[in-house]
């Protein structure tokens, strides 16, 4: 007597798939996500939120170094300067935080809010800076978010200076800057105020370009011959170029000008810094 063939066991409905994959069972993050989108895509999950999930698991493999302000481009401040020379600096910035440093710009002594200098001015405008200064968290280059983002929170900082192996300062980074890893672009009152300069050329011969200059600005700035009609962005044309999303420090040559990675994160570029190469 024949024995009838083995039944194939029965195909798990999604809910039953993504409950499994909350249950702790997943085999790995990828599967996780695979699952989270299949659920937006089936309408239980909306786009916004499923970015947010995404953002808040990649956190945790993201590190400062990856998404600090470079130290090339922060407003920090002397401890010897003038209290008016300071209100002159914060003004000009726009900045609500900034790192205060001593004779030497390794030396990080705290960090000064700009409400307290208004309070100094306020009450007469007396003192100096150092009497201002809050206390200052110092961190490594490879402290993952998911951490840095619960000490911010527990220590009652916004922001933290980022220093290499030899305590040399190599950035700093906020916790807005942390959260836009999760929930995308924070915009404040300057931001919004505030018109982007686009391409910012540099005393060393750089020029500072923004992912989102338009093609079209970007050649009739440089006379290049870049095709219009394929992308909209600089962002978006060299990021194709690279083939994915290029991380800070990554440089590719595009047509007489050397693209490098400026800013940005693992969805995408903020910021090139390029150089015209010579014929």
């Amino acid at each position: 007597m024949s024995e009838d063939p083995p039944s194939s066991p029965p195909q798990r409905s999604w809910f039953e798939r993504l409950t499994h994959a909350l249950s702790g069972e997943v085999s790995s993050r990828e599967e996780l996500i695979e699952e989270l989108r299949l659920a937006q895509s089936n309408g239980l999950l909306s786009h916004d939120t499923l970015s947010m999930i995404e953002g808040a698991i990649k956190v945790t493999e993201l590190t400062a170094g990856s998404i600090m302000v470079p130290r090339s481009e922060m407003v920090s401040i002397a401890a010897d300067s003038s209290l008016e020379t300071v209100l002159g600096i914060v003004i000009e910035s726009g900045h609500s935080r900034f790192p205060v440093h001593g004779a030497d710009r390794d030396e990080i002594v705290g960090i000064l809010l700009a409400k307290d200098l208004l309070r100094r001015f306020a009450e007469g405008g007396s003192g100096d800076v150092r009497s201002l200064v809050r206390p200052v968290a110092l961190i490594p280059e490879a402290k993952r978010l998911n951490i840095l983002l619960k000490e911010l929170r527990l220590s009652h900082l916004h922001m933290a200076i980022v220093v290499n192996e030899y305590g040399g300062v190599v950035g700093l980074v906020t916790i807005e800057d942390v959260l836009e890893q999760i929930v995308g672009d924070i915009d404040d009152e300057h931001d919004e105020e505030e018109t982007p300069n686009l391409i910012q050329p540099q005393t060393d011969g750089r020029f500072l370009v923004n992912a989102m200059t338009p093609v079209e600005s970007f050649n009739n700035r440089f006379e290049s011959q870049f095709p219009v009609d394929a992308y909209d962005t600089i962002g978006a044309m060299v990021t194709a170029e690279f083939g994915h999303v290029p991380q800070p420090g990554e440089e590719i040559r595009l047509a007489g000008f050397l693209f490098r990675v400026n800013k940005g994160d693992s969805r995408k570029v903020g910021q090139f810094a390029v150089r015209i190469q010579e014929a």
